[in-house]
């Protein structure tokens, strides 16, 4: 069983301002898209910033006849939401953007607006592997590209980019909180016993707190000494899977040169002690994944035939 995590980029159907300009590029994007899915083969792959729910339908066609997908029906102001990929049954078991309900609205610009909501909906659903039923959850975090009123993308001065800065971490803990909340609701007290998943663009690295966040208790990580002994904090726990992955591959984005590895997959301790192998980029492949870095103003990469992310997977043994 393989699992996965793709931010495909900028999934749409040519005539939106944020896809491909005509019908060429278009299947071109399409084309890449499925050659790299193909090559991973995965069992469950979670996609990020599906903008148009019909063209992951044209995705799904040109992967095969036995393919399926899911989408959440949460998306954000561009459009864009977060689905999954299987060759097998798909059943949805909770879609929502909801925080949860005891933290307070959260501060988003300086006009003093509020929200209640996740930008972008978590969607998890079950489908029957060989090694058992599988739950996973998928999510889009709150991006660190910081935008400003008027469609900017550059701060008037730094006391307006600290504070947008702070609005955008707020809201990436709010949302990251509410993805630990479905989680608690998916593992119900049974990690040790259920294969639970949660996966996605975090939009921050393995040490970040709004990432560490969904990890639930501390301690017994993977490569610690606590890892291989059992304690009360395992049935509720979720381990990320990044340190298993081989050091020089070890990102999933290039953002102004530096690597990062912001897109992660997150396990139950049954499923975790399956683990066989974790990568970025395709399996097999010794190189580390080649990528595009990027810059502050996404409208450069309108257009771009491949993901500026790299997919992220893990592979069990049955």
């Amino acid at each position: 069983m393989l699992l996965g995590t793709w931010n495909l980029e900028n999934l749409y159907r040519p005539g939106s301002p944020y896809g491909p300009k005509d019908k060429s590029a278009y299947e071109a994007k399409l084309a890449a898209l499925a050659t790299v899915i193909t090559g991973l083969d995965p069992t469950l792959l979670g996609v990020q910033e599906v903008g148009d729910p019909d063209a992951l339908a044209d995705l799904t066609e040109l992967l095969g006849a036995n393919w399926r997908f899911a989408l959440s029906g949460h998306p954000d102001g561009r459009g864009i939401r977060v689905g999954f990929l299987a060759r097998a049954e798909l059943t949805t078991v909770s879609d929502t953007a909801a925080l949860p309900a005891r933290l307070r609205p959260v501060q988003t610009d300086d006009a003093g607006e509020t929200t209640v909501e996740a930008g972008r909906g978590f969607l998890a659903v079950t489908l029957v592997t060989p090694g058992g039923p599988l739950t996973a959850a998928v999510a889009h975090l709150k991006s660190k590209l910081l935008s400003y009123p008027g469609g900017r993308f550059y701060p008037h001065d730094e006391g307006e980019r600290a504070r947008y800065g702070a609005y955008a971490l707020y809201r990436r803990a709010a949302e990251a909180t509410a993805l630990r909340a479905l989680a608690d609701r998916l593992l119900a007290g049974q990690g040790t016993a259920k294969d639970v998943a949660v996966l996605g663009d975090l939009n921050d690295e393995v040490q970040a707190a709004t990432t560490q966040i969904l990890l639930g208790p501390p301690g017994s990580e993977l490569g610690t000494t606590g890892y291989d002994h059992d304690d009360k904090g395992d049935a509720v726990r979720l381990w990320d899977i990044a340190p298993r992955i081989p050091a020089d591959r070890r990102y999933s984005r290039v953002d102004s040169g530096r690597r990062e590895l912001i897109d992660h997959l997150l396990l139950s301790h049954h499923l975790v002690h399956r683990l066989a192998e974790a990568g970025t980029g395709l399996p097999g492949t010794t190189a580390p994944p080649k990528l595009p870095s990027v810059g502050t103003d996404p409208a450069t990469r309108r257009g771009a035939t491949a993901s500026d992310h790299a997919p992220v997977w893990a592979r069990f043994t049955d």
